[in-house]
């Protein structure tokens, strides 16, 4: 007993003077752990360290084998240690299978000897990612000081030249949380993280600037191999079950030239975000490359933003009606009202601005601005005695979320004493639950004080009847693209869909008009589907007020 306790006593005063000593004399530590385990018939010993207990709980970290005879069966002794830091170290003993049990005063002695071992690799580890906290967030990411190190030590002439940079944003990574859970989308998250990192591998970096939003750089050699990634990669979240699912990302991508040094990171993180930008809102490429094409488009889009407050109070925005005829009487019915921006005596299209207005809430000031002018030639024309019709006009999706957009709209119809049966609120399809619930309160609140409101564009996004079943829409705006093309048979799918779709309108009693007519034969497929109201280059262009003006007063087309 005496001689046991004297080698226990020995075996911690080597252990505490090794793990203590500077520097730290490696090969004298591992002869003493070899001689400890010899000693107390250990068959295996190793630790394992996390830097947070995210990082625990995710099974990233690091493990170290001190010894190990090839013969371990079954745990022994197991420690675990949280530092204040919160980083976990757990250490962990084995034995061989059928080996006798240890005496109480055994494993007494064991976890001392382990508690001293890990306390020793905790201290080690911290000090040594002390350094790397700087450079990772809590979550185990590289961060932007990361990529800006990079970026440093790479700025010569050969370092960045050639090299690809880009910047990610996840597609639809809110819905993704929402149907496997917060927990498993960060487990995907991470995993797709993981994955563009092998695939670029020491070519380059891959870091994270906040929530689903990544940037990197890597070689040309792995590019196609990392634009694969982005189209769309399998991500399994639960091993056990084999759960998987599809990710993808938006992609703003440069080709830095060689050679190539920048006089600020900034040079490299405008291009692709600004590409990156773009790949978000294009409903085409995901992956957009940065090009002086794209670097006009960024130029065009703040002389926008910085003119439209002054567009605005100098009244440039002009408003155009679209009529809406009755096909079989060759009346009108309504209109639409259009936005066109009229400087230097030029009629701007509104694809050059409104997109751009899109970006920020600048579109909802112009959507109000559009209303009060269709106010005010509605007063106009109710005072001159003329047969006025139900105009509509466009609001986007970003008023959904305003509480006032209701008190707002009424505040300015009823400012010019307009019948609200005149006006009519165009809003768009929305895909997600929490706007999909503000535009059914936005609608139901249009409804209650006579407001008309239409859902454009249908058949253009992903319609869902839900979109009529659960909203009480007057009006089903059909998009002209949805409608049969004159070389498809009547049995074809799509007349099918245009026949079905407008028999259930009408059955609960949804008013369709069908946008973008140009032809005769548009016009026989409207009449044999029982759809009687059309707008489109058929009868009309959309047109100044003054010309509009007259088509009321002319009032049935010849």
């Amino acid at each position: 007993m005496g001689d046991r306790k004297e080698k226990y006593l020995t075996f911690v005063e080597k252990l505490v003077n090794l793990t203590h000593s500077e520097p730290f004399d490696k090969e004298s530590y591992v002869r003493l752990i070899s001689d400890i385990c010899l000693e107390y018939r250990i068959a295996k010993g190793d630790t394992e360290f996390y830097a947070t207990l995210l990082m625990e709980k995710r099974g990233v970290g690091e493990a170290f084998c001190d010894y190990d005879n090839g013969k371990a069966a079954k745990v022994l002794a197991k420690v675990r240690i949280v530092s204040d830091t919160k980083a976990v170290v757990i250490g962990t003993l084995y034995c061989e299978d059928g080996d006798e049990e240890r005496s109480p005063e055994e494993m007494d002695e064991i976890y001392t000897m382990l508690k001293i071992i890990i306390g020793f690799v905790s201290r080690k580890r911290l000090l040594r990612i002390l350094e790397s906290f700087g450079f990772m967030d809590s979550e185990g990411y590289r961060n932007l000081r990361a990529l800006n190190r990079y970026l440093d030590v790479e700025n010569t002439e050969n370092g960045l030249g050639g090299k690809v940079a880009f910047h990610i944003d996840l597609h639809n990574f809110t819905m993704v949380n929402k149907d496997i859970g917060r927990q498993n989308g960060n487990i995907v998250l991470y995993r797709y993280y993981s994955k563009l990192q092998e695939v670029i591998g020491d070519t380059g970096i891959i870091i994270r600037l906040g929530g689903d939003k990544f940037v990197g750089i890597c070689d040309r050699s792995v590019k196609r191999a990392v634009f694969d990634v982005f189209s769309g990669a399998v991500i399994t979240y639960d091993d056990e079950k084999n759960k998987r699912i599809k990710v993808s990302a938006a992609a703003g991508v440069f080709m830095i030239p060689n050679p190539y040094m920048y006089n600020d990171p900034g040079d490299i993180m405008d291009k692709i975000m600004i590409a990156s930008n773009i790949a978000k809102n294009n409903s085409g490429d995901s992956i957009v490359v940065f090009n002086e094409k794209i670097k006009e488009s960024k130029n065009h889009i703040k002389r926008v933003q910085l003119d439209f407050r002054n567009a605005l109070v100098e009244e440039e925005y002009a408003v155009y009606y679209q009529p809406k005829v009755d096909i079989d009487t060759k009346k009108v019915m309504g209109a639409e009202a259009l936005c066109r921006w009229i400087k230097n005596n030029e009629v701007i299209p509104p694809i050059s601005f409104i997109p751009i207005l899109e970006l920020n809430n600048d579109i909802c000031d112009l959507d109000f601005y559009m209303l009060e002018h269709v106010c005010m030639h509605l007063r106009r024309w109710i005072d001159e005695g003329r047969e006025v019709v139900r105009v509509s006009v466009n609001f986007s999706r970003k008023h959904l979320a305003d509480i006032d957009f209701l008190p707002h709209i009424v505040s300015i119809v009823d400012k010019y004493n307009i019948p609200h049966e005149y006006i009519e609120v165009e809003l768009t399809e929305t895909t997600t639950d929490v706007l999909f619930s503000d535009l059914r309160r936005v609608v139901c609140g249009l409804q209650e004080i006579g407001i008309w409101t239409a859902v454009d564009d249908f058949g253009v996004g992903y319609s869902s009847l839900n979109l009529i079943k659960d909203i009480p829409w007057n009006v089903l705006k059909i998009d002209k693209s949805f409608v049969p093309k004159d070389t498809e048979s009547e049995d074809s799918i799509s007349n099918k869909m245009f026949k079905h779709v407008v028999a259930l309108a009408k059955d609960i009693g949804i008013n369709c008009v069908v946008e973008g007519v140009e032809t005769v034969s548009q016009l026989d497929v409207l009449r044999r589907n029982g759809c009687n109201i059309a707008q489109g280059y058929f009868f009309d262009r959309p047109l100044p007020v003054e010309e509009f003006e007259n088509r009321l007063d002319m009032k049935v087309y010849q």
